[in-house]
């Protein structure tokens, strides 16, 4: 496997450190310390929220309805967020949304400290955070390429991805549990307020960035029709859209649900062990994001992606197969690397190979696609574990997940991109010209029918 070193040729501490290269750059440097502080407050919150809902109800049912109002505004909103991310300053985006998710969560922080907060009140001010939600993701997603070369793509997404396990699944959760312990759940939901104002403040000082007005008199379904026409022509796009719906559906419920059910009732191990797993999956990830982002990706960035991604879901029936603590450690490792280092390439391919003023759409639809399924799979796993058993549900999602994502990678066109990067790395060898990295594959592109930039 040929690697492809992509860092600049610039001197200086950081760019020696590969991974650090993208914070030379001012604005990603305060977009990129912005989102760390949001997802150490995300984690805390998390924490936070689950206690607070089982003091007021103590009940499983209580906790799944704050859920459901949690993502389906998010799933509801988030065509809307990627047309608007299109074309607006996507920088006005986030710093709106993290503003509303502040406040939601500021007077969550206050009702709970004065003792007037109710369930009633949490299930609506959720409701807005993930509303927010919905508008700040596919604005994220989309603003990276703007503050960075594109050779730093690669780096930009293993920082993420080496901040999001240490956030979200060890500091976050750590310091909200101290937090709870010593002040209750309202201090840890301030502390999260606290985050999304000092995310903001770092957004504020990022240089404007206007978006150029749409073609015509487009209107806000004939975006979402242009992006889903665009998708739809791109093979690497709706057929990985696609199979990772079905892969999600498979595994995702049963991971999530079933993995504390076999350490607490087939291992008859204790909530520290529990803890000791899903660390050894947050080592996986920042291990796997570090060794990328500092050797570069793969010159078969598609090829790559995909055979990490079936290794990864084949993991999955590792849980199944365990027998011991030690053994789902190292199966929870193996996902959460091998998950890792396939989101990291596939978010660089999409801010390389997605028209700009296309690509809110796209990572909105992404995002919708892979929580989409997330509520019927959750739903499916009780009944069918039920059924068949709980380990025979881990391994059957895990193989039948496997075999469905490898699949797609064998659709005719896939690989077009790797082909195409192949040839222009060798014309660039040759001094013939430059490629640029968001110029889109004449192949790949539509006909008279274009919007935009000519492209549907």
């Amino acid at each position: 496997m040929h690697l492809s070193y992509e860092t600049t040729s610039h001197g200086g501490g950081l760019t020696r450190v590969r991974l650090l290269a993208p914070l030379r750059h001012r604005d990603f440097r305060l977009l990129w310390s912005g989102m760390c502080v949001s997802l150490l407050g995300d984690g805390v919150f998390l924490v936070a929220m689950a206690w607070q809902v089982y003091a007021l109800s103590n009940a499983p049912a209580a906790l799944a309805l704050v859920g459901v109002a949690m993502t389906v505004p998010t799933i509801v909103f988030l065509l809307l967020g990627g047309v608007v991310s299109d074309r607006r300053d996507r920088r006005r985006i986030m710093l709106a949304a993290d503003l509303a998710r502040g406040l939601a969560v500021g007077l969550m922080a206050i009702l709970s400290l004065t003792g007037a907060l109710e369930l009633w009140h949490v299930v609506a001010l959720v409701a807005v955070y993930g509303a927010g939600q919905a508008f700040f993701s596919p604005a994220f997603d989309a603003i990276v390429p703007e503050v960075l070369p594109a050779d730093e793509l690669a780096q930009a997404n293993s920082l993420d991805q080496f901040v999001r396990p240490i956030a979200l699944r060890l500091a976050g959760p750590a310091l909200g549990g101290v937090l709870i312990a010593a002040l209750g759940a309202g201090s840890a939901f301030a502390l999260d307020a606290l985050s999304f104002g000092l995310s903001a403040a770092a957004l504020l000082a990022m240089t404007p960035r206007e978006r150029p007005a749409p073609a015509g008199h487009a209107t806000v379904l004939g975006d979402i029709g242009a992006g889903m026409r665009y998708i739809r022509a791109h093979v690497w796009l709706w057929a990985t859209f696609a199979s990772a719906a079905i892969a999600y559906l498979l595994f995702m419920g049963p991971a999530e649900v079933l993995l504390p059910y076999i350490v607490k009732n087939d291992l008859h191990a204790g909530a520290a062990d529990l803890g000791i797993v899903f660390a050894a999956g947050g080592v996986g990830s920042v291990g796997c994001a570090i060794v990328l982002g500092q050797r570069g990706l793969p010159r078969r960035d598609i090829t790559f992606m995909y055979v990490t991604w079936t290794l990864a879901t084949f993991a999955i029936a590792g849980y199944g197969l365990a027998t011991a603590v030690w053994q789902l450690m190292v199966a929870s490792l193996a996902f959460n690397a091998l998950e890792t280092a396939g989101t990291i390439v596939w978010a660089t391919a999409k801010q390389r190979h997605v028209p700009p003023a296309l690509l809110g759409r796209v990572s909105s639809l992404d995002w919708l696609i892979s929580i989409g399924l997330l509520p019927l799979s959750f739903a499916l796993t009780g009944p069918v574990s039920s059924a068949i058993g709980v380990k025979a549900t881990l391994i059957g999602a895990g193989v039948l997940g496997g075999l469905i994502t490898f699949a797609a990678l064998l659709l005719p066109g896939m690989r077009a991109l790797e082909d195409r990067a192949g040839d222009d790395h060798e014309h660039d060898d040759r001094g013939d010209h430059r490629h640029d990295p968001h110029e889109r594959p004449e192949g790949l592109l539509l006909g008279a029918q274009g919007v935009e930039h000519g492209v549907a």
